[in-house]
C-alpha cells in the first residue's frame, strides 16, 4: 500500500499540483483546502504525513501541527513557510512538526523531506511495537509468580487493559478475581479515576438496586436525602461487580438494561442517567451451566462475556506457591512488625506439595498464622495448619502384578524426582530446593540414581 500523504493549502492550484507530483512519485496524494478539514481526515482514515502551508485564513499551519501533535503523534508534519521565515519555522518545528520547507517547494526537495518522515515514522512504530512486546511479557506486580498458566493470564490482561469492553473474570474461590479487575483497572487509561467494587451475592434485590443504581429522596422510608450509586460513583473510572453469578434474576434484568442503555434510573426517580464506569464481573461459577439451569439470563451472560479472563486455581500452578509466600510472608510480617525472614525448607516443601482448595486466599491465611505462631525464627511445618502438616501427595503407585516387575530402589528414586519436576512444571531449582538437594545432584539423579547415591 502507498504511503499515505495530505497536503493543506487554501491555495486550490497549489494544492492539487503539489498531490498531482506527488502521486506521480508514488505516494497515495490527497489534497484538503483547510486546517479543519485535515484534521476530519486525519480523524476518519490512515494519514502517515501531512505537508501543511504555514499561511492559512482560520487555524494556522502552526497551530494546526500542535492539535495534530496533541491528538495523533504518530502522525508526521511538514509546515512550508515564506522564503527567510526562520523564526516561523523554528515556532512550527517546537508546534511539533517534523520538519519544514521554504516556498516555491521544489518537489525533489518535498520528495527527500517526506522520506525522512516516513522512515522517522517507521522507527517510531517500530520501536512502539517492540515496547507493546515487551509489556505483553513483563509481570504484573501486584500478581506474584512465573508460572506459564500466570503469564498466559498476565498476556490477557495487558492486551484488553486499554479497551473499554465488559470483561467475565472466571476461577474458583479465593484465585484472586478482584486482584485481576485492579490490574485490569491499573492498566488501563482509566487508572486515575475510582475503582468501585461490590459484592452482588451479599445483598438482597431491593438494597443491591439502591446500591448499584442510588435512589432519590423519599424512594422508601429511609431515603432521607438522595444518594448517588455505585455506578455514578465510579464516575469515568471502572465498577467490579464481583459474584454476579449469586445476581437475583430481577436484577439481572435491570442489569442488562444499563449495558445496553448506558443509563442509570435512581430508585424512585423518573430520569435516566448517563454512565460512563467500565463494567468489569467475576463469578466462581460455571455461567454458561447457570443460563442452562435458567438461573443466569443468557441475554445477561453474552453482555458480560465479552471479553473472558480466567484465573487458574493454586494447584495448576505449583511454580507460584514458594514466590507467592515469600510475597506475601514479607507484606505480612511487615505489617505485623515481626522480624519474620525466611520460610524453611521443610516448611515450603510442605507448602508446595499441598493441593489449596482454598487457593491463594488459603495460602495468605495459611502464612498469617505461621508468622503469629513462629516467634522470632523462621517459619517451621508445626506453624502451619494441621491439614498442611498432615497432608500426603499421592505416592508412586508399582503397578507390579509380580515380583519381576517390582523396581529398584534407584529407580524410585529416579521417578520421583521426577514426579517431583514435573509438579514444579519442570523449575528445577524450585524442584532440588523441595528435594532438599542441590542441582547437581538432581542432575545426576536423573541420569544415573546409583553414581549419586555414591556421590
Amino acid at each position: 500500500m502507498s504511503d499515505a500523504i495530505l497536503i493543506v493549502d487554501d491555495d486550490e492550484d497549489s494544492r492539487d499540483l503539489l498531490a498531482a507530483a506527488l502521486a506521480q512519485r508514488g505516494f497515495q496524494a490527497t489534497a484538503v483546502a483547510s486546517a479543519q478539514e485535515c484534521l476530519e481526515a486525519v480523524r476518519a482514515g490512515s494519514i502517515d504525513v501531512v505537508v501543511t502551508d504555514h499561511q492559512m485564513p482560520g487555524m494556522s499551519g502552526i497551530d494546526l501541527c500542535a492539535v495534530l501533535h496533541e491528538r495523533h503523534p504518530d502522525v508526521m508534519t511538514l509546515v512550508l513557510t515564506g522564503v527567510g521565515d526562520l523564526a516561523r519555522a523554528i515556532e512550527a518545528i517546537r508546534a511539533g512538526a517534523y520538519d519544514f520547507l521554504t516556498k516555491p517547494v521544489k518537489v525533489d526537495a518535498l520528495e527527500i523531506a517526506i522520506r525522512r518522515a516516513l522512515d522517522h515514522l517507521a522507527t517510531k512504530r517500530e520501536v512502539k511495537r517492540l515496547r507493546a512486546a515487551v509489556d505483553l511479557d513483563s509481570p504484573i506486580p501486584t500478581l506474584a509468580g512465573a508460572s506459564a498458566p500466570l503469564r498466559e493470564m498476565t498476556q490477557m490482561i495487558r492486551r484488553v487493559a486499554d479497551s473499554d469492553a465488559t470483561v467475565l473474570i472466571t476461577g474458583e474461590s479465593g484465585t484472586g478475581k478482584e486482584l485481576v479487575a485492579r490490574a485490569l483497572h491499573d492498566l488501563s487509561p482509566r487508572r486515575g479515576e475510582p475503582f468501585v467494587a461490590i459484592n452482588c451475592g451479599a445483598m438482597p434485590a431491593p438494597l443491591l438496586e439502591s446500591e448499584l443504581f442510588g435512589h432519590v429522596r423519599g424512594a422508601f422510608t429511609d431515603a432521607k436525602t438522595s444518594r448517588p450509586g455505585l455506578f455514578m460513583q465510579a464516575g469515568r473510572g471502572t465498577i467490579f461487580l464481583d459474584e454476579i453469578g449469586e445476581m437475583p434474576l430481577e436484577m439481572q434484568v435491570k442489569l442488562l438494561r444499563v449495558l445496553q442503555e448506558r443509563t442509570v434510573r435512581p430508585v424512585g426517580g423518573d430520569a435516566e442517567v448517563p454512565i460512563e464506569a467500565r463494567v468489569l464481573t467475576a463469578t466462581n461459577r460455571d455461567l454458561g451451566h447457570e443460563v442452562e439451569e435458567a438461573r443466569f439470563r443468557e441475554d445477561l451472560y453474552y453482555r458480560v462475556n465479552v471479553v473472558a479472563i480466567h484465573v487458574p486455581p493454586l494447584r495448576e500452578r505449583c511454580a507460584d506457591i514458594s514466590v507467592l509466600a515469600q510475597h506475601m510472608l514479607k507484606r505480612i510480617a511487615a505489617r505485623s512488625s515481626k522480624p519474620v525472614v525466611e520460610i524453611s525448607a521443610d516448611a515450603l516443601r510442605k507448602l508446595t506439595c499441598y493441593e489449596w482448595p482454598g487457593n491463594v486466599r488459603e495460602l495468605e491465611n495459611s502464612i498469617e498464622r505461621a508468622v503469629a505462631l513462629c516467634g522470632a525464627g523462621p517459619i517451621l511445618p508445626e506453624h502451619l495448619p494441621a491439614k498442611i502438616q498432615s497432608f500426603e501427595p499421592n505416592r508412586i503407585e508399582l503397578n507390579a502384578t509380580s515380583p519381576s516387575e517390582l523396581i529398584t530402589l534407584e529407580e524410585m528414586e529416579r521417578r520421583y524426582v521426577r514426579q517431583v519436576l514435573e509438579s514444579v512444571r519442570g523449575n528445577k531449582t524450585h524442584a532440588a530446593r523441595l528435594l532438599g538437594i542441590d542441582r547437581r545432584s538432581l542432575y545426576r539423579r536423573l541420569e544415573n540414581p546409583s553414581t549419586a547415591r555414591q556421590a
